[in-house]
């Protein structure tokens, strides 16, 4: 492990997916402790997105944004919204210089798939549909999430490629969960790693799917077919359980012609990005940025 990650590890709260109540507790004091992001130069808007029932979003535009990213928040299906989000949204908006659309998608157990998946997309159409309004192009619309979430981001990117209805141009994916049958070496050997592990992974997506089969919109790594798919930039943690599978779907991408950046961070663990003051972490971060700006150039 990066030395200065593992100073880090005493402020990472012992919990598991047992009780989503508590974990969501947790969670929301760990963030409460992270200093509040600068927003001076960001307009910060709350709305909801009309679908059944209505999606919370925050929308955070820089000046002269001309593209936008569908963001959804990590925390293992279970945990995690728009306040919990608040600053890996703001930072991403400021240092890319795009809009970043953090999506309020609902929680599992209480709503299971695909309530979460139907919520992300319903937020990618109301994107295209507003884009003036938003102040974005309509063919720069990326997806992108971390953990759980960029799992969700890449099935809306399927849907999307399936219905050829909505416009993807990118997708952001940080350590994105894609595989509930974790038969990779990374999640069959991780089983104490720091904040993510196999238990908590086996957990989360026990709560995703509620007990029902994994669709390739739930799970993409179950999709046969990746073609057509908009490019794609991967993050993965060297101690990380989904960091196999992030390989291995990259790789697939790349051999369907999907252009693909894939990033493996050695000395990670899964969700160090958030440890902003730590030098490695600002790579991290600053990396994810610099793809989408580049994607979303044009």
């Amino acid at each position: 492990m990066d030395p200065e990650l593992e100073a880090f590890l005493p402020m990472f709260p012992v919990s598991d997916l047992s009780d989503p109540v508590a974990a969501r507790a947790k969670l929301a004091g760990v963030i409460a402790s992270v200093p509040p992001p600068d927003t001076s130069e960001l307009e910060v808007e709350d709305h909801l997105v009309p679908a059944d029932p209505p999606v919370p979003v925050r929308v955070y535009r820089p000046p002269h944004a001309r593209g936008a990213v569908v963001w959804l928040h990590g925390g293992g299906f279970v945990m995690g919204d728009v306040h919990t989000e608040h600053p890996w949204a703001a930072r991403l908006a400021d240092s890319s210089g795009e809009t970043v659309i953090s999506v309020g998608y609902r929680l599992a157990p209480e709503h299971p798939f695909p309530a979460a998946f139907d919520d992300a997309y319903a937020v990618l159409a109301w994107a295209a549909q507003n884009a003036d309004q938003l102040g974005i192009d309509p063919g720069r619309i990326a997806v992108g999430g971390h953990s759980a979430g960029g799992g969700i981001a890449a099935a809306v990117a399927l849907r999307a490629r399936d219905e050829q209805r909505l416009p993807v141009c990118f997708q952001l994916l940080n350590q994105p969960a894609l595989d509930d049958r974790q038969e990779s070496w990374s999640a069959r050997t991780f089983t104490d790693t720091p904040w993510w592990n196999r238990a908590k992974s086996t957990a989360a997506w026990a709560h995703y799917l509620g007990g029902a089969p994994a669709s390739p919109y739930a799970a993409p790594a179950r999709a046969a077919d990746l073609t057509g798919l908009p490019p794609a930039y991967i993050a993965t943690a060297e101690l990380c359980p989904n960091r196999d599978e992030d390989i291995a779907y990259a790789l697939r991408l790349l051999q369907a012609n999907v252009p693909v950046e894939l990033h493996q961070w050695s000395g990670t663990f899964h969700g160090s990005h958030a440890l902003i003051s730590a030098e490695i972490s600002q790579r991290q971060n600053a990396e994810l940025a610099g793809a989408l700006r580049r994607a979303l150039a044009g």
